[in-house]
């Protein structure tokens, strides 16, 4: 093997490591903002119970409210009917005071169906503030986690990247401008082998004669359908 691609497999092998640990990299805002919009959601259920329970306990207050206003209302009615003495207004304010007693009722019928309505927003705000409670417990740990895996990560590159450069600068400047470019077009799989007459990049057949000129191992070859660098080790005879 060339001692050229010996230094470009190696340096192949680090941009490999360096394109995975960058994707891993770009996928940590992702799964952070998933697992945020995760405890989100269950903190909006939260808060859209506590909005109902409120609701439910304000409307039975008004109910109540109500009710008090009436009762008041029969009280000035019955004071006045003490007072008259006129018939036809005694009947009135009696007629007044049934009606509004079967107006109270109807309240209170009301007011016993949101009391129960209170009980089951209040269970169901218990429920839903536990679970708020868990996910936010989970989220914050998951995240402090993601955290200290994305602070590896980039200490990781980091030191990859350094490496990468001191291996970039000892191969001919030439070739690795072919190989940099071989890069950027075809990804992470630039240098590969040519096993039974194939390149292990684009898996097509290699005219005889580049095969040949791979195996005498004196320059770099090129695979004449993807340009990829080819190289050959007698382990690939097949």
């Amino acid at each position: 093997m060339l001692p050229v691609i010996g230094q470009l497999l190696v340096l192949q092998d680090r941009d490999r490591r360096l394109l995975r640990l960058r994707a891993e990299l770009a996928d940590v805002p992702l799964q952070r903002k998933r697992l945020q919009d995760r405890a989100a959601q269950t903190a909006a259920a939260h808060e859209e119970a506590k909005v109902h329970g409120r609701q439910v306990e304000s409307d039975r207050k008004k109910l109540e409210l109500e009710v008090k206003t009436k009762e008041e209302f029969i009280r000035k009615i019955e004071t006045q009917q003490g007072a008259t003495k006129s018939n036809d207004e005694y009947k009135r304010d009696t007629h007044q005071i049934a009606t509004t007693h079967g107006e109270i009722s109807a309240l209170e019928d009301q007011e016993l169906v949101l009391m129960e309505e209170a009980d089951v927003a209040a269970k169901e705000l218990a429920v839903a503030a536990g679970i708020a409670a868990t996910q936010k417990a989970d989220t914050d740990r998951q995240l402090g986690d993601l955290a200290t895996r994305e602070d590896s990560l980039l200490k990781q590159a980091s030191v990859l990247a350094v490496e990468r450069e001191e291996l970039a600068s000892k191969v001919d400047e030439q070739v690795r401008g072919r190989y940099d470019r071989l890069l950027k077009t075809k990804g992470d799989n630039v240098v590969v082998g040519v096993a039974n007459v194939t390149c292990g990049g684009c898996h097509m057949k290699v005219p005889q004669q580049l095969f040949v000129a791979a195996k005498a191992q004196t320059e770099i070859i090129s695979c004449s359908s993807c340009g990829r660098m080819l190289y050959y080790t007698r382990d690939m005879e097949g």
